[in-house]
């Protein structure tokens, strides 16, 4: 439940991942969940590159690494908010072409929000070697960092895509 909190990155939790997956850019990517999202939220997913001297396996995530490659927000309708995500056991995403080849933690963040201006963060990862890739460069930013808990479109219940 808290934002700032390094639990909010890549092998920290449950530990590392005992394989890298190969992906060429521009493919369609499905991360499985462990359980349906059932917390209704949005829900993004990032990639952050591995820095020189690191793998997939040993990077815990730190720095200005990440970017983010999908985001599923939600819709109102005149009864209540919907979301895209809510009752879905795995998120799909196209790998952007642009992506320069390399080893990343994919990484998929669900914000649930039952409680009001308490929200709830699950996070699941990946680790990924990107090959035939391209020279993108992406926007880059920090996880924790890449909002505050008291960020107003998120402690307002502001739900647009971010």
């Amino acid at each position: 439940m808290d934002a700032t909190s390094d639990d909010m990155r890549c092998n920290i939790v449950n530990g590392r991942a005992k394989e890298t997956v190969t992906i060429p850019a521009g493919t369609s990517v499905a991360l499985g969940l462990d359980n349906v999202i059932y917390h209704p939220g949005p829900a993004t997913l990032y990639l952050g590159k591995v820095p020189e001297g690191e793998t997939a396996a040993t990077w815990d995530g730190s720095g200005v690494n990440w970017f983010k490659i999908k985001n599923w927000g939600g819709v109102y309708d005149p009864a209540m908010w919907d979301f895209e995500v809510l009752n879905q056991y795995q998120v799909n995403a196209t790998i952007p072409a642009a992506v320069p080849s390399g080893e990343y933690l994919l990484r998929a963040e669900q914000i649930g929000l039952l409680i009001y201006l308490e929200p709830q963060y699950y996070v699941s990862c990946a680790q990924v070697k990107i090959v035939n890739g391209g020279d993108g460069k992406p926007p880059l930013v920090a996880i924790p960092g890449h909002f505050q808990p008291d960020d107003p479109w998120l402690a307002s219940g502001h739900l647009e895509n971010r």
